[in-house]
């Protein structure tokens, strides 16, 4: 069998076919019928796929604080001292400065 020569012979009597642009009897419930019933949004899941990734975001900066917190209290620093004098910085310039009124 002649695959080629049959494909030419099928598309030439196709080109040959005219057309009356009417669309066949059914044609629409037969579409409708193949489309995907009830296809909603489930507004839970969006939410949870959502949670879940910031979650991890959330995880991956909590380990990078960690060991850059870790590398630093290795080196001598220490954190809380730096923590409270930079809360109490501002504190400390109030108690200096002329009031302004």
């Amino acid at each position: 069998m002649n695959l080629t020569g049959l494909e030419k012979k099928l598309l030439a009597a196709g080109r040959r076919q005219m057309s009356d642009g009417r669309v066949p009897h059914g044609f629409a419930r037969r579409v409708m019928a193949r489309l995907p019933v009830g296809s909603t949004l489930d507004q839970a899941s969006l939410w949870a796929r959502a949670l879940w990734r910031s979650a991890l975001a959330c995880l991956a900066v909590l380990l990078l604080l960690g060991a850059v917190s870790l590398l630093r209290s290795k080196n001598g620093g220490d954190l809380g001292q730096d923590f409270e004098t930079t809360m109490l910085a501002s504190a400390d310039l109030d108690n200096e400065a002329p009031p302004l009124w």
